[in-house]
């Protein structure tokens, strides 16, 4: 048969929970970063750790919860999002954050304009909060994927 030839079209994976709940769930994580860039919490504290690790043990619960299909593709999809919000805040707090001292570029590109400078610095931020956003989605999605290996797999097991 040819494929063209069809009705239905092949299904996209898709990340196995509403977008709502995905945006949701990256909303969990924004928090950190407007007190983080305000100077609310401090790295190292014990606050910090709670704000860090409790939102992504959040993600990986809900998705075992929901036995979503995809764990890794859901949580990696909600870290994007997560890595979006956080470009945002720290674009936003950018001037808060840093004091009023934002980082320039040294070297042979210190004589830049100042506009440079902003461009530069702001630019890889941006790109670091997506990546980073991205990595820690990425971490969940395989201890999610992982778990629901073990709690499926201890389900399916014959009892003696």
């Amino acid at each position: 048969m040819n494929p063209a030839d069809n009705p239905t079209p092949p299904r996209r994976k898709r990340p196995g929970l509403p977008f709502l709940a995905v945006v949701l769930l990256a909303l969990l994580a924004a928090p950190r970063v407007v007190l983080h860039d305000l100077g609310i919490i401090q790295e190292g504290t014990l606050v910090n750790a709670v704000f860090v690790f409790v939102p992504p043990l959040v993600w990986i619960a809900v998705v075992l919860w929901r036995r979503v299909p995809n764990p890794f593709l859901t949580l990696l999809v909600v870290g994007v999002v997560y890595g979006l919000f956080l470009m945002v805040g720290h674009q936003i707090l950018w001037t808060t954050a840093w004091d009023g001292d934002p980082p320039t570029l040294g070297g042979n590109l210190s004589e830049l304009p100042p506009v440079a400078h902003a461009m530069v610095t702001r630019g890889f931020a941006a790109l670091s909060s997506v990546v980073t956003g991205t990595l820690v989605g990425a971490v969940c999605g395989l201890l999610a994927w992982g778990a629901s290996r073990v709690i499926h797999r201890r389900r399916r097991a014959p009892s003696a």
